[in-house]
């Protein structure tokens, strides 16, 4: 009498009245090295989507760089005279200095005074958006027009730090980004 349960493995299994069984199935360590192929597998999928996740954060970072940088360039057009006469300038890095003149509500500003305030704001706006967020705007005038240069820069350590390698004794490198946006006013 043959039993089969599987074409894998044939087991003869001896009756107690002499005849002779055979069963097919698994060993043990077939399935072990199986489960060993499938968690391998999980394990880079796993590791797929930890990469996919942090290429987001990275994506999201560089969306609200490029809005911010697109927002200063819509106050300096709102104030032409101010961004023509190179009052929305201001160096990479420099010290967040708070306006004279809050231009909010019913406060009468100047464009000189609107300038500063919506150069601090955006500031502010890098720094919260942002990890280490900062910027620098400068204005070219040539030969009748005027080119504005926007510069957003941030830290990006953290969304890339599946993708780099630890630097020595196992800190983490920034990972310094930056956008550049040049437009006529």
């Amino acid at each position: 009498m043959t039993l089969q349960l599987s074409k894998f493995q044939r087991i003869k299994v001896v009756q107690p009245c002499g005849t002779h069984i055979f069963a097919n199935g698994f060993t043990l360590i077939e399935v072990l090295i199986s489960l060993v192929v499938l968690s391998i597998g999980l394990l880079g999928m796993a590791k797929m989507v930890m990469v996919s996740a942090h290429s987001n954060d990275s994506a999201y970072l560089r969306g609200q760089a490029t809005a911010l940088a697109y927002e200063i360039i819509d106050s300096m057009r709102a104030n032409r005279t101010a961004a023509v006469a190179q009052g929305y300038d201001i160096a990479l890095g420099a010290p967040l200095v708070d306006p004279v003149v809050l231009c909010t509500g019913g406060t009468i500003c100047n464009t000189t005074d609107l300038g500063n305030y919506d150069t601090r704001m955006w500031e502010k706006h890098l720094a919260v958006a942002l990890p280490s967020g900062t910027g620098s705007i400068a204005t070219t005038p040539v030969a009748g027009t005027v080119t504005a240069t926007v510069i957003v820069q941030w830290d990006d350590t953290v969304a890339r730090s599946a993708l780099t390698v630890s630097g020595p004794r196992g800190a983490t490198v920034a990972t310094p980004m930056s956008i550049v946006l040049a437009t006529q006013l």
